[in-house]
């Protein structure tokens, strides 16, 4: 008696899995031997014209109806047994008999016996196995432009212990995940690895003790339906063997629904939440139901597992509740290898691509994604073909490449080329596609481009469309790219004739799609790089004797007129950064263009954190001929794959030296570019090559920077390198090493320079450098050498009383010239006070000095204060932030604050002064022989008791014109005997630190009015993070 399972399980679905065992001459092989085949009497012999040209699929379904029941498998065996191909035949009779054991004879009298039907009804086997069936003939219909045999298995195969962990509880919170969104790439493989958990599951090797059923939702065949209910719409590929599927939604958290290509769905999603559907048994629009499932209001407590491409991440994010992301990443270095090799016959061939490949950054790292490396792979083909120098610097040369093989005769026929409106009609849909995130198209989106059923023809035959062999009436664009290189060459032909009689539409405003940035409009990135990559010529004229076309490059000239109005725009590159726009640049390969588009732009600023940045950036810097300023980072991802102090031999040979090129290009702009005098190069670990490169180039002599910042810099060889280059580079003013733990040894390197004659610094920040008290001996000889240095920060450094008496003496020194010291977090006392006060009395020069968050003290302070009165105090700018002060100093600061003409600023913030101090000083204010014009009193313990002092005095006092009163509780009370005086004529405040979020909503508008009423005073919060070394507040506003 024949085995049920066997007779439909086999021929229909286990058969086909072992023909895709076959090679190509083994698949021929097996057809031949299929041919000679003899079968019993009752059996018809398959036509020979049909064996012939089956495919794999084909041919398993033509043994399944000619060969019913088991003959089907037999005779495959038999032939498997003549090709020699034992273990073949090993695997299929050892897969048969555990099937019938594993399912019994249960299910052998299900098939018997009509009557005993009831007994098995609803296990869900038939659903299984219909699922199992259905997405195994699914698979090979995904692999477009040719790829390589079973690479889709490949990669399933990779992503099995993924999927086995999407749902697992999550460590940190120990909740488990209902909803799991599987994002990447278009072409990374999110649709495999799903159709895997669908096979997977219904073979019974996934999600077995989680998931009793998994329904499979496709984008695409959705976007046909009209209104259903949702039971209606999962009831697809349900058996009627297994009775009503009703009774299974009943236990909804035993249901795992995947949304597959949640990007392709026609769907706005804006329905109120209120108005969706709970009830599964409704007809409603398909739409509906879709939103109602996501937003978990139907079915809240199933599961749900949805693919999306990034750029639709945006969209689907505010419909879940909660969710898991886990983002696909593509082929490993590895994979893309061995994928590269197998897109060759030829060996040598593929070696040489894989080299040129290899020397690309940029276009390497999109061969992640299988089909694009297939697409990179022809186009290096095609220069091979032609016998041209490979390059594959952009990938717009490489899809151009690409593009125009397309239309290459194969055989000796030359195929049908589209005509010039067929080729708009295209790129017009392609754009606004692009625009509106649609990937799928149906008949009546293209019949309203004005493609008609022969216009598409010719597209599908040049394998730039392709139709979608499982829903009806979809077309897609073979590769995304391919879609995203039509829409930038509508742009290119626009210009040169009209689109047709349509209303003009946003998306073809050039002006709107420059303006957009990778990270408001991800979806409009590529098609910026292939727009600017067009701009070169000899791919414009490439393209133009493929498609038989003139393409307009006047482009150019708007694009050019955009950068200038970048360049002088205040809020670049607040949306668009200067990297993006270098990716979109060096896509030209138009070294002309970029430095006519760079000539507006005076300052960049660049974080480095991959080896495309680099390259991108050497590339674009070499010429931006106008720049004054470049800040530069590296990060901590780039430091240790590229600047490893110890990198292994194998990764230079790989690498090739690309990165050391790239790193001396970007390098070389410090002598090459005359205009720049400022480069900041932060928080970098650069290895001794790089920074060797680097000081190489400092020392040039064409090299005109005056202004250099290397903060949270590691210097491997200490600081001699950057000590020499002070004496080679007399342009070089200002050094500010902030947070380079140079250490002691560091400093006196450093000092040694600045002894030097040639040496021509004036500006020195040593702030968080790991200075200590021996350190400030070498300084303190420096500055009585030097006569050029005047600005000098030895903030967060223990440098203790011990290392102020050191810099207090040599400010005692006639020499010393020193007009700004800054000596705040250096963990002193009121003992310093002492030598800093003689030292007043004797320096001449300085005029700013900034003691803040040290333990001064009161007493410390009146020390101060007794020089301050002193008429030979030259100070001018005094900061005493968090230096743990009372009211009781206030009576002497208010002294000094009357008897020094010089004193023009004066923070005292962080200090317990609180409203009886504060009087005292007000009240000094208050009096004509006070200076002062910028007042600082952030968090001093005030309340609206002093607000009455504060407004007298701002009414009499007309040289104060900025006062920091921030994180006090001044009250609604005191706010409005402030504001009073803030809206008279008579106040010259110009600058009010107040923060209106902290006081109540009639205070706020109390200072809102204020604002309307005095045009010249700004109120706003202070600002904590300081460009300036002395940190003083008011130089943020």
């Amino acid at each position: 008696m024949t085995d049920p399972l066997s007779s439909s399980f086999f021929p229909d679905f286990g058969l086909l899995l072992y023909l895709e065992e076959l090679n190509k001459e083994e698949l021929n092989k097996f057809k031949l031997l299929l041919r000679n085949e003899t079968m019993e009497p009752e059996y018809c012999q398959i036509p020979w014209a049909a064996v012939k040209k089956a495919k794999r699929e084909d041919l398993a379904n033509l043994m399944s109806k000619y060969y019913p029941g088991e003959q089907a498998w037999d005779v495959a065996l038999k032939i498997f047994g003549k090709m020699n191909l034992k273990d073949l035949c090993e695997r299929a009779k050892a897969e048969i008999n555990w099937t019938t054991q594993t399912m019994g004879p249960e299910a052998t009298r299900a098939g018997e016996a009509q009557g005993d039907q009831e007994a098995v009804l609803g296990d869900g086997t038939e659903y299984r196995i219909r699922i199992k069936e259905k997405f195994c003939i699914m698979w090979d219909k995904k692999c477009l432009l040719g790829e390589p045999q079973d690479f889709c298995h490949e990669i399933a195969q990779k992503g099995r212990e993924l999927l086995e962990h999407l749902f697992d509880v999550d460590v940190k919170t120990g909740e488990q995940p209902q909803t799991v969104v599987l994002q990447g790439a278009p072409g990374v493989g999110k649709t495999t690895l799903v159709r895997k958990a669908m096979f997977e599951w219904a073979q019974g090797n996934l999600y077995q003790q989680r998931f009793t059923y998994v329904f499979y939702l496709n984008a695409r065949e959705i976007n046909q339906l009209r209104e259903r209910s949702f039971v209606q719409m999962i009831s697809k590929d349900w058996p009627s063997t297994e009775g009503p599927i009703e009774r299974i939604m009943s236990q909804p958290s035993s249901l795992l629904f995947i949304v597959d290509s949640f990007d392709e769905l026609n769907f706005a999603f804006e329905e109120p939440e209120f108005a969706l559907c709970e009830d599964w048994t409704q007809v409603h629009p398909v739409s509906f139901l879709m939103s109602s499932l996501l937003r978990k209001v139907m079915l809240p407590e199933s599961s749900l597992l949805v693919t999306t491409r990034l750029t639709a991440s945006k969209k689907l994010k505010p419909l879940l509740k909660s969710q898991r992301s886990v983002e696909l990443l593509g082929m490993s270095e590895d994979a893309r290898e061995e994928y590269i090799y197998q897109c060759f016959e030829d060996k040598k061939r593929a070696l040489q691509a894989f080299g040129s490949l290899r020397n690309s950054e940029m276009v390497f790292s999109m061969c992640r994604v299988p089909l694009v490396c297939r697409v990179i792979c022809t186009g290096l083909e095609q220069q091979m073909e032609k016998g041209v120098t490979l390059t594959c610097k952009t990938t717009t040369a490489l899809f151009t490449c690409y593009i125009s093989s397309l239309f290459t005769p194969v055989d000796g026929s030359c195929p049908s080329l589209p005509n010039q409106t067929q080729l708009r009609s295209l790129c017009h849909l392609a754009a606004k596609a692009v625009w509106t995130m649609t990937y799928v198209f149906y008949r009546e989106n293209l019949r309203k481009h004005g493609l008609t059923k022969s216009d598409v023809s010719i597209f599908l035959d040049l394998n730039i469309l392709q139709k979608d062999t499982e829903y009806e009436n979809c077309y897609v664009f073979t590769h995304l790219h391919i879609q995203e290189f039509f829409a930038a060459m509508f742009y290119m032909l626009k210009d040169s004739g009209e689109t047709g009689n349509h209303f003009f539409q946003s998306f073809e405003d050039l002006k709107l799609l420059l303006e957009s940035s990778s990270y408001t409009d991800p979806h409009l990135t590529q098609i910026k790089c292939f727009l600017f990559g067009l701009l070169n010529e000899g791919l414009v004229k490439q393209l133009e004797g493929t498609f038989n076309c003139k393409m307009s490059l006047e482009i150019k000239q708007k694009i050019l007129q955009w950068m200038e109005i970048l360049g002088n725009s205040d809020y670049f590159p607040s949306r668009l950064g200067f990297l993006e726009l270098f990716h979109y640049l060096y896509e030209t390969q138009d070294e002309a263009f970029i430095s006519q588009a760079m000539r507006y732009f005076q300052k960049v600023v660049i974080n480095i954190c991959g080896k495309v940045h680099l390259l991108v950036s050497s590339f674009c810097l070499k010429h931006c001929r106008c720049l004054q300023t470049i800040k530069l980072s590296v990060t901590v991802e780039y430091e240790k794959k590229m600047f490893n102090s110890s990198p292994s031999a194998e990764t230079w040979q790989r690498d090739g030296g690309r990165i050391t090129h790239c790193w001396q290009d970007l390098c070389s702009v410090l002598h090459t570019n005359e205009h720049l005098r400022e480069l900041d190069l932060c928080h970098s670990n650069l290895d001794k090559l790089a920074m060797k490169t680097f000081y190489q180039e400092l020392r040039h002599p064409n090299c005109k920077l005056q202004k250099l910042l290397l903060r949270f810099i590691s210097f491997p060889d200490g600081c001699q390198d950057i000590s020499d280059s002070l004496t080679h580079n007399r342009n070089l003013m200002h050094l500010n090493l902030k947070g380079s733990d140079i250490g002691d040894n560091g400093v006196k390197s450093l000092c040694e320079a600045l002894k030097h004659p040639e040496c021509k610094l004036q500006n020195l920040s040593l702030e968080s450098c790991g200075l200590t008290v021996a350190g400030c001996e070498d300084l303190s000889l420096a500055l009585i050498s030097n006569k050029r240095l005047t600005h000098l920060c030895l903030a967060d450094n223990i440098l203790g009383d011990g290392g102020v008496k050191l810099m207090s003496d040599a400010l005692k020194h006639p020499q010393c010239t020193l007009q700004s010291l800054v000596l705040r977090r250096c963990h002193f006392t009121s003992l310093s006070s002492e030598h800093l006060s003689s030292s007043l009395l004797c320096n001449k020069s300085l005029t700013h000095l900034d003691l803040g968050s040290n333990r001064v003290q009161d007493d410390g302070v009146k020390l101060l204060c007794d020089v301050f009165r002193h008429p030979r105090c030259n100070l001018q700018d005094l900061e005493l932030m968090g230096c743990v002060l009372t009211s009781a100093c206030c009576l002497d600061l208010s002294s000094a604050v009357l008897n020094n003409r010089n004193l023009r600023s004066l923070d005292l913030g962080n200090n317990d002064l609180q409203d009886d101090g504060v009087k005292i000083l007000l009240e000094a204010l208050r009096h004509p022989n006070c200076n002062i014009q910028r007042l600082g009193l952030k968090y001093c313990g005030l309340t609206s008791l002093c607000c009455q002092d504060l407004s007298s005095m701002l009414s009499s006092n007309q040289r104060l014109i900025k006062i920091n009163l921030t994180q006090n509780t001044l009250g609604c009370e005191g706010i409005g005997k402030l504001c009073e005086v803030l809206k008279s004529p008579e106040c010259k405040l110009q600058v009010l630190g107040l923060c209106k979020e902290a006081f109540d909503e009639e205070a706020q508008k109390l200072l809102e009015a204020v604002g309307g009423g005095n045009p010249h005073l700004v109120i706003k919060h202070d600002c904590d993070d300081h460009n300036e070394e002395d940190g003083s507040w008011w130089r943020c506003f």
